[in-house]
């Protein structure tokens, strides 16, 4: 599985209640704090950020814009 990098655009894995965020909300990871462990900020269509929380990268998808060059 490709590393999660700052920048990326990730989507949620599960929900998370007590924030507000549902499975399948899209963030943007803003920092690595640990090994494993990104701050990912989630933003509404006009960028205004609505949460920003520490995830594991087991609870974030990473998603693609471009199509794979890798063989399937």
């Amino acid at each position: 599985m490709p590393e999660i990098e700052l920048l990326l655009v990730v989507a949620l894995l599960e929900d998370i209640p007590a924030r507000n965020l549902l499975r399948g909300q899209v963030g943007t990871v803003v920092e690595n704090l640990a090994p494993g462990v990104f701050e990912v900020e989630f933003s509404d269509g006009h960028g205004q950020t609505y949460a920003t929380r520490a995830l594991r990268a087991d609870q974030l998808m990473r998603l693609h814009h471009e199509p794979s060059h890798e063989a399937a």
